[in-house]
């Protein structure tokens, strides 16, 4: 009746008096009773705002819902079909459908439903398919061993004999054809989700729900035509699969029978030892980067034809193209820095509009004349009384009773005990225990009995005990936290059984394990037969309670730290009166407890006032629960017991396990107490087991839900009823006011509502209030949902040991709206959520700790765990084992939600299960999921009573060890907060932009330069100039010559093999012999002409260095090649091809081997063997001269053309003439003061760039002697190139990052070793890494302090800056100050900024000067844009001036416009006579506080990074690197990673160093990491095998390359994951 929930009394006179008139005009019969009831309801409506309130029994809804309302009765086939499918899951021990909810079904369905419309294909994630193979099911799931974990071990050992065997895996072709055939799970198998039908993936312009729907229906997998797949041969490469019996799968290999040109995108194989330089094969040298992109063949859309991938990026597009679900609000955007978008309330945000609450009053707790004056003493009058009277009987395995304990077995072993403690543990003299000392009760759940012997025992002792849970392993979950309960209780004893003893994990010497985390513990073991029995004049001390402990009841926190609760002598004996006041306990009832008796509410009722009333206690342990669901159900039937003590989940596994056992009667009982009545998903449990034993007797009164925390013990319980009497109103909120902490009863959608009911009134004796949960304790308004704080004499007292947080808790004062005190007396929190109903019923919604605050508003976790549940669970979820807890990523919390996956589970099903939830969840709690993770079975942590253990798996997931078998990311979807994306503005050139847009007024031009060129200072040479006139500087032949008849014997090549050993010298008359012997051999052999082009395909050597200067003898135009790797011809070959095609070459001087290489049959596999040009091996050549050395007429003549593959796969040539050669070495010279007595090392590869100069050029010109080490020796001897320094006492070297990430790898723990060797590099003045990219400076860092030891300077590492257009721009020289080192902010650079900072602001990036700028040498940074000049410490393109830059590009068409732009360019103003060279990278100029040579102010110039490489990302700029250097810190396992983009997503390839099992830990902690130093959403994660990502000489990423191979599905990836 809906006067229940409102006070007449307290009704407007008016309101009474139309109450009164309808009620005679229905006794009169002038109104029917639906009439009346909707008039008076009409009514009251204004009076009850919080209720909405089931209709009376006679209406169309029963009280209590009747099967029928639940569902339809089933059919008998169906009928037949679900026994039988019980009887099987119950033979296989499994019995899953216990663990589902009903509570959200309903609008589960509804929600999914709605969006079943708007079907959208959402690309599934792929896994390589030899995961599968070679996990089965067996490996991945681990066997449940804890004893308390949620495994029927009886049930699984009797199935063994009786059921049916459990599905196993199937046969490992079955698992092949159906990864090919049904779903997109293995990386070479067909996609079904990439040809669906073509609706599927355009977005639709009617769509409006908040999600996309993330499934395809089963159905539609089958429904395209097999025609369909076969038409589209290059969209699923065919996977040539055969398995065979028990081979070991290894990566499956794809054959192509077709011919197609060579493809030089073809990835770099597994081992990641040869280099390879890889240009895309479409793109043509000297061509800008955005003609090539556009020259890849490509569909309508963007994507790539023959690209299986891109069909699926394609989908996760159209998902992403659907409206956002929040509107995204204004931003604040800042001029220098990104501001997180700043949370507004929403305008329509319910707010609470009741008064403020009066704290609720229990009724008084009544005084019985007979009550004990302590706990102790009652258990001494029943022991002494009522001996034979029954205390306690435990259970057996299978159910059945296994012993009975009397009250006077309970009170005798008890004094034992006690005695034993006081006066038998110690020598004669010494006492180790004395009252007040905390003891450790470590009992199994099984053994009800020796726990309350020890617990009774310590209790007359007077020493406290604290019960914990029995450990299994060492790594049971929280076990180092128990470690911090013991420590901080200050416990050194632990009281246990024999049998629990022999039980725990020992050492190897017999000894118990020292625990995590644990002080070190004496055992003492307290069966009878090792107690000692008292003296007769011995008797146990009982005082009347006071307040000192009785005992601690541990709690584990959200975080998972465990405390203790102390709770007082006087506490203790005051809750049981009230328990027995409110519950109505009478002495010798008896008491079924399927509860843990350790603590809470199985031990308040089951062992404290359970012996307070001499009640029987039956103790049903969980594992017999486990084994026989029924059991505490029959043990009510067999005992008549008046009372049952029980969790919503044995409610449950009852109702399943029913159909067992007809003949039971649950009409003994009186109060069935519900442990978890406050949980959100309680009402239905509550409600279908009323409804399916009330024929059983079981009468609707007898539920008693109850409230509990450790800290308040009983908040609430539901009185037993009167029989008859109408049932207490339920609340059916609406769940986005609870989200917001009001109370709004639900009208407009029943789907997003939740029911709760009451749980009764407060305890007797107590005060309750509600108040804010957060800030300071500020007493709620009615309708808005608070903390309950208890005001109570029956409370626990303190956390023990931990003053500081006790008070928080345990000594609230309530505040009014003005932050007033409201009296005097301290509350205590009871982390339960809740509100105050009419009559004073408290409603719990949810825990404290079960709270995730997303974006302003709170979500239960139980509410989403019961969403979660409703939906079809039984096919993917084991066991019902779901955790849901919040990460805080990107300034908010994000919500989790991980599953364990049932062992039999198909991909398809987890992947639709998991979608559907994030529509369920999305619809009903409007809040979005940021990650949904499904597990093997059993991999969560577990608490002991088998739950989940929620802080550790959360930890799991942040560290990256939770092992996931299937994860979804949806970080599109629920982070809304990032800064609005950057409008760059349009820049105008003008008159003012000096004062304005581009040079800050005052600021000085951002412009470095070194020194002047000058003219010879070597006076050896000046001497000698008689004979070497001033055209010393024109050409290198020249120079050879004049060395070869001047210092003949002089050396200026030494070559080192693995062993250190020198296996090749040329001294200046031996260069010069060998170089006239090929100038010959290409006149007469080649018929070459002047100025044609001539490939060198050497491997790095001396060869390669006489082979150019015989070219420059003979006039021919060199083209130095990287040789094809004889490993790898199918991926290198195309590439030597390309160029000499490319070059126009007309002859290929090589070595035998090459020759026959490049005409071997491999090589005919991958490219036109027939067509080479003339192929001269220069190994065994006659003795000839050539006529003449030939002299080109003017200097401007090309020398030798520089082919290079950039980073980007862009194939480019220079073309470089003989004076910028003559220049470059000048400038080199001078640098590094090199002359002929000088020795330098170099370790690098001299195919390109300055590692060509320094390897053949610079020797000849300067006279030093070079030492060669062939970087691939490395590979063989590590420690090569360093011994070698040591050797010859080298000052000066050379190498590339390659050579010195190596070192730092292969020799970082064998530096005691080198020093052993006698290896010293104290010699080594400068060690330079050559370079086209920003110094790396964490690896020369690295690499400096790891060879310390070994006497390496810590200024000696510096490095060299070099581009396309100009070899080389800065080298750190021998002279000049040390490079600096500056810090810049992240967030200004993507701003096209630079903000410089101390080291260690948050999100600052250490830059390295890129060396010293060389002589000759000016630079300038410009606006890439505009083209006008910056000032000091701007961030623009760098531009330089020299008169060593390259001539041009060697292009087959001759481009001129892009010669012209970055070659000879000018500045829009300023200066605009200079002729400058673009680089094509980023960076700026600083000037410095040191002092350089000639006492001026540095200016140093710091390269970011290359502008083609950029990623362009919400109007931000991205280097890759950054990102890259982010997330490779985000987990061990991650060895090397390459970011791209790819239609506007940002896909992030990661390389797996460690087992394929940890593959899906990394695409979480990669999303986070992204998203919070770089505020950038990941799109794609993909996860491959070590030395997948392409990596050329120099040492540096081809990401394009890369980018390439994924969408051409060439990767073979371990996993790829879309993220949402």
């Amino acid at each position: 009746m809906a006067d229940r929930s409102v006070d007449l009394s307290a009704l407007p006179k008016e309101v009474r008096d139309q109450l009164a008139e309808l009620d005679l005009e229905l006794s009169e019969g002038d109104i029917t009773q639906k009439g009346y009831e909707k008039k008076r309801t009409k009514v009251l409506a204004p009076y009850i705002i919080q209720f909405s309130v089931p209709p009376p029994k006679n209406d169309v809804q029963p009280q209590v819902p009747s099967s029928s309302s639940h569902a339809p009765p089933p059919s008998n086939s169906s009928r037949y079909r679900e026994r039988r499918s019980r009887r099987t899951h119950r033979g296989g021990g499994t019995r899953d459908d216990r663990y589902r909810s009903d509570i959200h079904t309903e609008a589960v369905q509804a929600a999914l439903a709605k969006h079943k419309e708007e079907k959208m294909a959402l690309p599934m994630p792929t896994k390589r398919r030899s995961t599968y193979v070679q996990s089965p099911i067996n490996t991945r799931t681990p066997p449940d061993s804890s004893s308390g974990s949620e495994d029927e071990m009886s049930a699984r050992r009797r199935s063994s004999l009786v059921g049916p065997p459990p599905p196993t895996l199937q046969s490992s072709d079955s698992w092949m054809n159906c990864t090919a055939q049904g779903s997109s799970t293995s990386s070479s198998a067909s996609s079904t989700l990439s040809h669906g039908d073509g609706k599927s993936s355009q977005p639709q312009a009617q769509y409006k729900p908040q999600y996309q729907p993330l499934y395809q229906p089963h159905h539609q997998h089958q429904q395209q035509p097999q025609q369909q797949i076969q038409a589209q041969p290059q969209q699923s490469r065919p996977a040539a699969v055969t398995v065979t019996d028990g081979m070991p799968q290894r990566r499956i290999a794809h054959t192509e029978n077709s011919g197609p040109p060579p493809d030089v995108t073809a990835v770099a194989p597994r081992i990641r030892a040869p280099r390879v330089d890889l240009p895309s094969n479409t793109i043509v040298p000297g061509m800008s980067r955005v003609q090539s992109r556009s020259s890849m063949m490509e569909t309508a859309d963007g994507v790539p034809v023959n690209s299986r991938v891109s069909t699926k990026i394609q989908q996760l597009l159209n998902t992403l193209k659907r409206p956002k679900r929040p509107p995204l609000s204004e931003f604040f955007t800042d001029d220098s820095e990104e501001i997180v978008e700043v949370p507004q309330q929403d305008p329509n945000t319910p707010k609470p509009e009741g008064r403020q609450i009066i704290p609720v009053k229990g009724e008084p707790l009544g005084v019985v004349s007979n009550w004990p004056p302590a706990l102790q003493a009652a258990l001494a009058r029943w022991g002494a009384t009522q001996g034979k009277s029954p205390a306690l009987t435990a259970l057996d395995i299978s159910g059945k009773p296994l012993y009975t304990l009397t009250y006077g077995k309970l009170w005798s072993r008890s004094v034992k005990l006690a005695y034993t403690l006081l006066n038998k543990l110690g020598t004669k003299n010494e006492q180790i225990l004395k009252p007040g000392d905390r003891v450790a009760l470590v009992y199994p759940n099984s053994d009800p009995g020796m726990f309350w012997v020890a617990f009774y025992g310590c209790l007359l002792a007077e020493v406290i005990p604290v019960p914990i849970e029995l450990p299994l392993s060492r790594k049971d979950a929280g076990i180092s936290q128990v470690g911090f309960l013991l420590g901080s209780c200050g416990v050194g004893l632990a009281l246990t059984s024999e049998i629990c003893l022999k039980g725990l994990p020992k050492t190897p010497t017999g000894e118990i394990l020292q625990f995590k985390g644990w002080p070190r513990l004496k055992w003492v073991i307290t069966d009878s037969k090792y107690l000692t029995k008292p003296s007769k004049d011995w008797q146990p001390h009982i005082p009347t309670a006071n307040t000192e402990p009785a005992y601690i009841e541990y709690k584990a926190s959200k975080e998972g730290t465990v405390v203790g609760v102390a709770v007082s002598k006087v506490a203790m004996l005051t809750h049981c009166q009230a328990l027995t006041q409110a519950c109505n306990y009478c002495e010798g009832e008896t008491l079924v407890n399927v509860l843990d008796f350790k603590k809470d509410m199985g031990l308040w009722h089951g062992v404290l006032t359970a012996v307070m009333n001499r009640i029987h206690t039956i103790s049903v342990p969980y594992a017999v629960m486990k084994a026989c669901p029924l059991s505490w159900v029959q043990r009510v039937h067999v005992h008549k017991a008046r009372v049952a003590l029980v969790k919503c989940r044995d409610l449950h596994w009852a109702m399943m396990a029913h159909r067992e056992q007809r003949d039971v009667s649950l009409a003994s009982l009186r109060m069935l107490v519900v442990a978890d009545g406050a949980n959100p998903w309680s009402v239905s449990s509550c409600d279908a087991f009323l409804n399916l034993f009330q024929s059983h007797g079981l009468k609707p009164e007898v539920i008693c839900p109850c409230a509990t925390s450790p800290e308040a013990m009983t908040v609430a319980i539901r009185r037993p009823g009167v029989p008859g009497a109408p049932l207490p109103a339920r609340a059916i909120l609406s769940m986005g006011g609870l989200s917001y902490g009001v109370i709004r009863v639900n009208t407009e959608d029943k789907n997003s509502a939740l029911t709760v009911q009451d749980v009764g009134h407060v305890m007797p004796g107590a005060l309750m209030c509600i108040v804010k949960p957060d800030g300071p304790p500020q007493l709620c308004k009615t309708d808005e949902i608070g903390e309950i704080i208890i005001n109570s004499r029956a409370g626990g007292t303190m956390y023990y040991g931990l003053p500081g947080l006790t008070k928080n808790t345990f000594e609230v004062i309530p505040v009014n709206a003005n932050g007033v005190p409201i009296g005097e007396i301290p509350f205590v929190r009871s982390g339960l959520l809740g509100f105050v109903g009419p009559g004073s019923l408290i409603f719990v919604v949810g825990k404290i700790e079960g709270l995730l605050m997303v974006s302003g508003r709170r979500h239960n976790a139980d509410d989403l765990v019961a969403t979660a549940l409703a939906v079809e669970p039984v096919k993917t979820v084991y066991r019902g084992r779901i955790a849901v807890f919040s990460v805080t990523v990107f300034y908010d919390e994000r919500v989790v939600i991980v599953a364990e996956q049932r062992p039999d589970a198909s991909e398809e099903d987890s992947f639709q299960w998991m979608s559907r939830v994030l529509q369920a969840i999305d619809s009903i709690h409007q809040v979005g999921l940021y990650c949904l993770a499904l597990v093997p079975a059993n991999t969560l942590p577990k608490t002991p009573l088998g739950g989940i253990h929620i802080s550790d798996a959360k930890q799991f997931f942040l560290d990256g060890s939770l092992h996931p078998c299937n994860i979804l990311m949806c970080p599109h979807t629920c982070v809304t907060n990032l800064p609005k994306p950057r409008q760059k503005q349009p820049v105008g050139v003008g008159p003012a932009s000096v004062m304005v847009g581009n040079l800050v007024a005052g600021k000085r031009i951002a412009q470095a330069a070194g020194r002047d060129l000058g003219m010879i200072e070597d006076q050896d040479l000046v001497r000698k100039l008689c004979m070497w006139p001033t055209v010393m500087h024109q050409y290198l032949t020249e120079a050879l010559q004049w060395r070869a008849q001047t210092d003949a014997d002089h050396t200026l090549y030494v070559l080192l093999n693995a062993k250190g050993m020198t296996v090749g010298t040329a001294t200046c008359i031996q260069l010069h012999k060998r170089a006239e012997k090929i100038a010959a051999a290409l006149t007469e052999k080649g018929s070459i002409n002047t100025g044609e082009n001539v490939v060198l395909l050497y491997p790095p050597g001396i060869d390669l260095i006489a082979a150019f200067y015989g070219c420059l003898y003979a006039g021919c135009v060199p083209v130095n090649v990287r040789p094809p790797h004889p490993q790898n011809l199918a991926a290198t070959l195309p590439t030597v091809r390309m160029i000499i095609d490319v070059s126009k070459a007309t002859c290929i001087l090589t070595t035998q081997n090459l020759m026959r290489t490049l005409r071997s049959k491999e090589a005919a596999a991958s490219v036109n063997i027939k067509t080479w040009p003339t192929i001269i091996d220069t190994d065994d050549l006659p003795r000839r001269r050539p006529p003449q050395i030939y002299k080109p007429p003017t200097s401007e003549m090309i020398a030798y053309l520089d082919f290079s593959v950039s980073t980007t796969g862009m194939l480019t040539g220079v073309k470089i003439s003989h004076a910028a050669v003559s220049a470059l070495c000048r400038s080199i010279k001078l640098q590094c003061e090199l002359y002929s007595s000088r020795q330098i090392a170099i370790c690098m590869d001299p195919y390109c760039g300055l590692g060509f100069v320094l390897w053949c050029l610079a020797s000849v010109y300067s006279g030093h002697q070079t030492i060669l080490i062939p970087p691939f020796e490395l590979e063989s001897c590590v420690s090569l190139w360093l011994s070698t320094l040591s050797q010859y006492r080298i000052r000066d070297t050379f190498c590339s990052y390659s050579v010195m990430e190596l070192c730092t790898k292969g020799l970082g723990t064998q530096t005691e070793l080198l020093k052993a060797r006698g290896v010293n590099l104290s010699c080594v003045r400068s060690c330079v890494v050559i370079a086209e990219e920003r110094p790396r400076l964490a690896l020369s860092h690295s690499f400096s302090k790891l060879f310390k030891d070994v006497g390496l300077s810590s200024r000696a590492v510096s490095t060299a800056f070099g581009s396309r257009v100009n070899l080389a721009v800065c080298l750190q020289g021998t002279t000049g100050p040390d490079p600096c080192t500056v810090y810049v902010d992240m967030k200004s650079l993507r701003h096209d900024r630079v903000r410089l900072v101390e080291r260690g602001a948050p999100q600052s990036l250490p830059l390295m000067e890129s060396g010293k700028i060389l002589p000759g040498v000016r630079v300038i940074i410009v606006n890439p844009e505009t083209k006008g000049p910056l000032g000091d410490s701007h961030l623009g393109e760098v531009w330089v001036n020299s008169p060593h830059n390259a001539s041009g590009y060697y292009t087959i068409y001759g481009e001129e416009g892009l010669q012209a732009d970055h070659f000879n360019t000018k500045l829009s103003f300023g200066d605009p006579q200079t002729l400058w060279a673009r680089t094509g990278y980023l960076g700026f100029v600083k000037r410095t506080e040191l002092l350089d040579a000639s006492g001026d102010r540095h200016d140093a110039l710091f390269v970011v990074g290359s502008l083609d490489e950029t990623l362009e990302l919400r109007g931000l700029r991205y280097h890759p690197i950054d990102i890259e250097i982010s997330v490779s810190r985000a987990h061990r396992s991650i060895a090397e990673s390459a970011v791209f983009t790819w239609t506007n997503l940002l896909v992030v390839v990661a390389e797996l160093c460690g087992s394929e099992q940890d593959a899906l830990d990394l695409v979480p902690l990669i999303t986070n990491v992204v998203l919070e130093e770089h505020h950038l959403i990941v799109g794609v994660v993909v996860i491959v095998d070590p030395g997948v990502i392409p990596i050329n000489s120099r040492g540096e990423k081809q990401r394009m390359h890369l980018r390439d191979s994924f969408l051409a599905d060439q990767l073979d990836p371990i996993y790829v994951a879309y993220n949402m």
